[in-house]
């Protein structure tokens, strides 16, 4: 009985529990009659971790194939839609997309100032399915821009998700200005400028419609693509393969393939049509690293400096409202030759 009390253990090894009460209470009386410290509270959950926000990295190879199956086919059905939309108004598109071609005939004095056919089948080929291919490529990029959204949109966490609307808009908006820039400005100019080359040595021009629907397909998609550099500078900033410190640091090797890439996209090999399309490449390329500062920055908790920039940028205007002023003034225009600037 006595041995019971000062906890003698059993015949199987176990200590009884008037041992281990005895222990417990000697290691309180040594301890001041303090209770040992409680172990510290598991962490929150963190908001990253829900498993709602894995999405798509919990979804296996078939599934992943099943939802780009469905995202490609869906974009493939608007384009159709877009198609069909395009091809009721061939006619005054293709007058539309003629139009840079019979302006600078008539600038040039060629008679009569028109595209010729060569082939039976050019007219159909190129007035009734690229032309309207080509048209339903821009007039369907937000739909085929938010398919790719709502592909990748499942392995964002719920914030980034927010940037669904932004991002459909601003990479639809700037493969369309691309165009646009391609059409109103850079093809123009080339497309002048390859034609008069001929005529100073006495070579009447006569441009089919095959020859010139390639080149303008080639400049136009061209230009519209590379307008995409903005977003692809940010999707890299938020998949965190690309930092705006790395992006800074070899800036001068991008302006290198930038120049590349605009004598490439350039239908004329001329300086002035280089610049035409390198400079603005350029410009995308350091507003691309500003929104992936942006994103950096909205990580990192912090705020942009708006008011020392918005200064700036005030100064900025300032000064080129007062050479517009200047040129207006003085009726100044621009050269491609030393000087530069005429009037």
């Amino acid at each position: 009985m006595d041995e019971e009390k000062q906890g003698v253990p059993s015949p199987e090894g176990e200590v009884s529990p008037v041992e281990t009460s005895v222990e417990t209470t000697a290691v309180v009386v040594q301890s001041g009659g303090a209770r040992p410290p409680a172990l510290p509270p598991p962490p929150p959950a963190d908001e990253e971790d829900d498993p709602e926000e894995q999405g798509m990295l919990r979804m296996s190879f078939m599934e992943h194939l099943e939802e780009l199956r469905s995202r490609i086919i869906k974009a493939l059905l608007g384009l159709v839609l877009a198609f069909v939309a395009s091809l009721v108004f061939a006619g005054p598109l293709w007058d539309l997309i003629s139009e840079p071609a019979v302006s600078a005939l008539k600038h040039l004095h060629v008679v009569p100032p028109h595209l010729v056919q060569i082939t039976p089948m050019e007219g159909f080929s190129i007035i009734w399915v690229q032309l309207p291919l080509l048209c339903s490529l821009f007039l369907a990029s937000p739909w085929i821009v938010y398919q790719v959204w709502a592909f990748i949109s499942p392995g964002l966490y719920k914030r980034e998700r927010r940037w669904a609307a932004p991002f459909v808009l601003i990479t639809a908006g700037l493969f369309i200005a691309g165009g646009l820039f391609a059409y109103f400005l850079a093809f123009r100019f080339g497309l002048e400028f390859l034609l008069g080359i001929g005529m100073m040595n006495g070579v009447t021009p006569m441009v089919s419609i095959t020859e010139y629907f390639d080149l303008f397909v080639n400049v136009t998609l061209g230009v519209g693509l590379v307008f995409e550099l903005p977003v692809l500078i940010f999707l890299l900033t938020l998949l965190r393969v690309a930092s705006p410190r790395f992006l800074l640091r070899h800036s001068r090797y991008a302006i290198l393939a930038i120049v590349i890439i605009a004598a490439i996209v350039t239908p004329t090999p001329d300086v002035f049509n280089l610049m035409l399309f390198a400079i603005p490449m350029c410009a995308l390329y350091f507003v691309g690293i500003f929104f992936s500062y942006m994103l950096v920055l909205r990580r990192e908790g912090k705020r942009f400096p708006w008011k020392p920039v918005l200064k700036i940028g005030i100064i900025v205007l300032v000064v080129l409202a007062a050479i517009y002023f200047v040129f207006a003034y003085y009726h100044l225009h621009m050269i491609k030759t030393w000087p530069y600037v005429t009037r």
